[in-house]
């Protein structure tokens, strides 16, 4: 599981420095709220392997999520990201060497100002497309791995540090638009590592069809000054537990697409039932090069995967979720093996008055 989002890395004190920070900013934030409505603390903790090219990694995460509201209109929302990774030894050594690392994925605080406008500022996700800020959480996403071309359009972080409206611009029985439009300025800070860029999204959503589609736009304001497209379809039917999302998104050097559906059969029982628990998923992406000039975090030559998962949906919000994929690529093809359990977590901050 690799987060598209600014990281920090910390070895020995330095990363228990970085957890008592953390860990001060949360009761710093609580504190102040004490009088206000109570805050959240949510997220996951999860366990993975992923074995390709018969080699197996491990991976334990634990991804915290606090949300403090300060009065009826503001809220404070934050979200890190804590690490260990476990690999072979390269040249021919046995055994394993372990990584870690502690990532604040991002720091907001937002104004509901009127139904229609929300103002946030501080270091949020960008919401080019819908992977990013919608599906990437552990707790969220059906497959370990992030699409081919998620960083294209969140300039590799995937985070922006500045300001963004959201709302809603118009609200019927039939319809809905609902839009995103921010900017971000450039930052060096080794946390809050960001390009300067300006960019929105569009979404217009049939509540009759529960089919939302949408249009994004991001534009790098330093450097080459590269525009990004996007566009997205999620599709939801009514009374059944199928879900079909996919997305486009094409810049200067790469494009590419992604689509995935999940099912959960109704069948015999409900949902609840142990064979309702069971969730097929199906993702099929590519990725084409326009040059070889950069990346943008994308494999340098045209690549195809499939991936076939198996979820299985246990009680007290826990998930395990496994996966194959094949990768066809000029580079070579290769199998790749995902195993996990999830834990999602949600509770007050302390008991309400």
């Amino acid at each position: 599981m690799q987060p598209s989002i600014s990281q920090i890395r910390f070895l020995g004190k330095p990363r228990i420095i970085g957890l008592m920070t953390f860990a001060l900013f949360l009761l710093c934030t609580s504190w102040q709220s004490r009088a206000q409505d109570t805050p959240l603390l949510s997220g996951g903790g999860g366990f993975f392997t992923n074995t390709t090219g018969g080699n197996t990694n491990y991976q334990f995460v634990i991804e915290p999520l606090l949300a403090a509201p300060v009065g009826k209109h503001f809220l404070i929302e934050s979200r890190a990201y804590l690490d260990e990774s476990y690999s072979p030894k390269g040249d021919g050594q046995s055994g394993y060497s372990g990584t870690g690392f502690i990532a604040l994925t991002y720091l907001q605080g937002s104004y509901f100002l009127s139904p229609h406008v929300t103002v946030t500022g501080g270091s949020f996700l960008l919401p080019f497309n819908t992977y990013n800020d919608r599906l990437s959480p552990i707790w969220i996403s059906n497959f370990q791995d992030g699409p081919l071309i998620s960083s294209l359009g969140t300039l590799s972080t995937g985070t922006g540090l500045g300001g963004m409206l959201a709302g809603s611009a118009v609200s019927k029985p039939k319809y809905s638009i609902d839009y995103k439009a921010w900017f971000s300025a450039r930052s060096g800070n080794e946390q809050f590592d960001t390009q300067r860029s300006a960019g929105a999204r569009a979404s217009l959503y049939l509540p009759e069809k529960r089919l939302e589609v949408g249009l994004s736009y991001d534009k790098q304001l330093q450097g080459v000054r590269e525009h990004f497209y996007g566009a997205h379809a999620w599709w939801e039917p009514a009374n059944t537990a199928f879900r079909l999302r996919s997305e486009f998104a094409r810049g200067f050097h790469a494009q590419g697409y992604w689509i995935e559906a999940d099912y959960r059969t109704q069948a015999f029982g409900g949902l609840n039932s142990w064979i309702g628990r069971f969730e097929p998923l199906f993702r099929i992406q590519q990725s084409f090069r326009r040059d070889t000039i950069a990346s943008d975090g994308l494999p340098l030559v045209n690549t195809q995967r499939a991936d076939f998962g198996l979820d299985y949906n246990l009680l007290h919000s826990t998930r395990i979720i496994t996966s194959y994929s094949r990768q066809f690529a000029s580079t070579g093809d290769e199998n790749i093996w995902e195993t996990g359990i999830v834990y999602r977590f949600l509770f007050p901050a302390w008991k309400a008055r």
